[in-house]
């Protein structure tokens, strides 16, 4: 065969090849529009499907499908929660899988939903959290009358009562937050999932608080925080825990409210009192991690001062007056005025001042005896009558009928007395 021919020949072999391949490209290129079209009419209402997201709007969401044309997520389908915007809860490119909600080939419209399967599939976990109580992390998506809503697959409730251990009067900064709950509360039925941060707080602070109180010891010194006033003393963060400072622990001083000496966020020093672990109780004091009152006065005082004190207690045996912030000395009774008094209440009452005379001071013992009178002078006394005058005092007249009988005029005999009854035995 000669040259020319051979070429010829190899040209027709690749043409027909080519043809060959071309039809077998047509008809599998006809195969999968025939199995898409196959797929496209399979779906209807209710079906779950899969799909890209390609296109975020303000209030919907556009996905393809591989469809005819592409489904839209309105906004209200993104989430269980309220959304401001649906870039909140996608992104392009994003794959999820979504429910049917309507096909509307008229308008070519297919609506679909990504709520209705994150609810769906929220249940299962959601149960099983709440079996074993589980903590879970949230994120508070609005803010609303009685609490906070978290989406949790579903729409997740924590009432206001069930966010802090403590009141809080403003949730309005707590949107966007991420906080740790329990599930207290499931009814699937009603479509319903009531969440606690307290009950996952509480827990925390009593494991942290037995962690502390094992570890104070009585006598040990410590900073802590004041945290709240009441009348009866005050309350001291001590690393998480609370521990009370009584009103007669705050200050060697008279304390009437505890305001008078400390404010909430103040940084105090602390001394542990007492410690029990069983009651939850922790007791501290202010005044014991100072320098002590009777440490500092024997620099203050000595025998034959005169002082200016305020009468704090009055008792039967005399005054006990408070010379230096939680420094008391003894008036007794008999060193409270010149005069003979039957109780101390006669002279002084509680709060008043008075000024004294140091009679007698022993630091080491707590001990300052007091005189109020050795500060004021004696009174005069009226003088005594001479006993000339006493002498030449009138004397009784005995011939008196009025006058008193003496002695010889009370004296009789016998028988003048029963001499008539006596005759008769004679």
């Amino acid at each position: 065969m000669s040259e020319e021919a051979k070429v010829q020949e190899n040209e027709a072999v690749q043409a027909t090849e080519s043809a060959g391949e071309a039809a077998s490209e047509s008809g599998a290129a006809e195969s999968i529009s025939e199995q898409t079209m196959d797929n496209l009419v399979s779906i209807k209402k209710g079906d779950t499907v899969k799909g890209t997201i390609v296109k975020i709007e303000d209030n919907q969401v556009t996905v393809s499908l591989g469809y005819k044309y592409d489904g839209v997520i309105p906004l209200r389908e993104l989430s269980a929660v309220h959304l401001d915007n649906a870039a909140d809860a996608v992104q392009v490119g994003q794959e999820i899988e979504l429910k049917v909600v309507s096909i509307d080939d008229d308008k070519e419209r297919l609506v679909l939903s990504k709520r209705l399967i994150d609810g769906e599939n929220a249940w299962e976990g959601l149960q099983e959290n709440f079996d074993k109580g589980e903590i879970i992390e949230v994120t508070v998506a609005d803010v609303v009358k009685g609490g906070l809503v978290a989406d949790v697959g579903v729409r997740g409730f924590i009432p206001a009562s069930m966010v802090e251990r403590h009141f809080v009067e403003d949730f309005s900064n707590y949107k966007g937050r991420t906080i740790r709950v329990k599930v207290k509360e499931l009814d699937r039925e009603n479509n319903k999932v009531i969440l606690s941060a307290k009950e996952v707080l509480e827990e925390e602070f009593e494991a942290n608080k037995q962690r502390i109180m094992s570890s104070l010891e009585v006598g040990q010194e410590i900073e802590g925080t004041v945290q709240r006033l009441t009348p009866f003393g005050a309350f001291v963060d001590i690393g998480g825990i609370d521990g009370l400072v009584h009103v007669s622990e705050l200050s060697w001083e008279h304390v009437a409210h505890p305001k008078d000496i400390v404010s909430e966020g103040q940084k105090v020093q602390v001394k542990v009192l007492k410690v029990d672990p069983a009651a939850g109780k922790i007791s501290l004091s202010m005044k014991a991690a100072q320098p002590g009152p009777w440490e500092t006065a024997s620099d203050k005082f000595k025998t034959g001062d005169i002082v200016t004190g305020t009468v704090r207690r009055l008792v039967s045996f005399g005054a006990f007056v408070e010379v230096a912030p939680g420094v008391e000395g003894l008036v007794h009774i008999s060193q409270i005025a010149h005069r003979h008094i039957a109780t101390p209440q006669e002279v002084l009452k509680e709060g008043q001042e008075v000024k004294a005379k140091v009679l007698d001071f022993i630091p080491n013992e707590k001990r300052i005896s007091l005189s109020i009178k050795e500060t004021e002078e004696a009174p005069e006394q009226a003088p005594r009558p001479e006993r000339s005058e006493r002498s030449r005092a009138p004397r009784e007249d005995i011939n008196n009928p009025n006058v008193s009988l003496n002695k010889e005029s009370m004296s009789f005999t016998l028988g003048e007395k029963f001499g008539d009854k006596l005759s008769k035995f004679k």
